[in-house]
């Protein structure tokens, strides 16, 4: 069976890396561990952007401004929901 991860070479400035170290340190991680949660971190970041981002443009478009017009979006479609 082969590799399920690959090595990435990083450049960083020797002052992030001492930061790096001690906190790898402090919360007993390695380095790769470290960058791994990381990244995987960042790239959750990204995905909730991108869901506020779609959020926000449905609320423009709907003329939603508050949770009460949320409220009552929801109540509608229970209601035509319940007709159908």
């Amino acid at each position: 069976m082969g590799r399920t991860t690959e090595i990435v070479s990083l450049s960083f400035p020797k002052k992030m890396v001492e930061q790096i170290d001690k906190m790898t340190q402090e919360e007993g991680k390695t380095r790769s561990e470290f960058f791994r949660e990381t990244v995987r971190q960042y790239i959750e970041d990204r995905e909730w952007k991108k869901i506020f981002r779609y959020g926000e443009i449905k609320a423009r478009e709907l003329n939603i401004t508050d949770e009460n017009d949320v409220e009552c979006l929801i109540d509608e479609y229970r209601t035509e929901r319940k007709k159908s």
